[in-house]
């Protein structure tokens, strides 16, 4: 049973789906389960668990009757994806050479709990998106 199954509601599903198939690929070895540009769906699983889900905005504001609404207009981040890493300032790098900008560089955050490691950038279908590491998983 997935007990989360995150989707991400995009505007340019090429854009969003080309970043994640290589973002997920170099960080976490994943490759997608399925990928279809006509139904502009994307999914990565691991095992029988989901992953993540790409899924163009259009097709479910038909299937939940908001298509006529204006899209959210600049606003502060409601959601974000918290992706643990070994190194942050590596992953860092390769989201970036796929596209994502750092909005906050690699740095400890003891405040928000023993050893742990965080960066911050924005994926180019503008999710947020924190990497994140522990001192005991990183190596030695």
């Amino acid at each position: 049973m997935n007990v989360l199954y995150p989707r991400l509601l995009v505007e340019d599903f090429e854009t969003s789906t080309r970043f994640w198939e290589a973002a997920l690929r170099d960080l976490l070895g994943i490759a997608p389960v399925k990928i279809l540009p006509e139904d502009g769906y994307a999914k990565w699983a691991v095992g029988d668990e989901a992953l993540l889900v790409v899924f163009t905005r259009s097709a479910i504001t038909e299937v939940i009757g908001t298509a006529g609404l204006p899209s959210p207009a600049a606003a502060q981040d409601a959601a974000m994806l918290a992706l643990p890493v070994q190194d942050v300032e590596a992953a860092c790098a390769v989201l970036v050479r796929h596209g994502a900008t750092v909005l906050a560089p690699a740095r400890d955050r003891p405040e928000w709990g023993a050893g742990l490691r965080t960066g911050h950038l924005r994926a180019p279908d503008g999710t947020l998106i924190e990497l994140q590491s522990y001192a005991e998983s990183r190596p030695s």
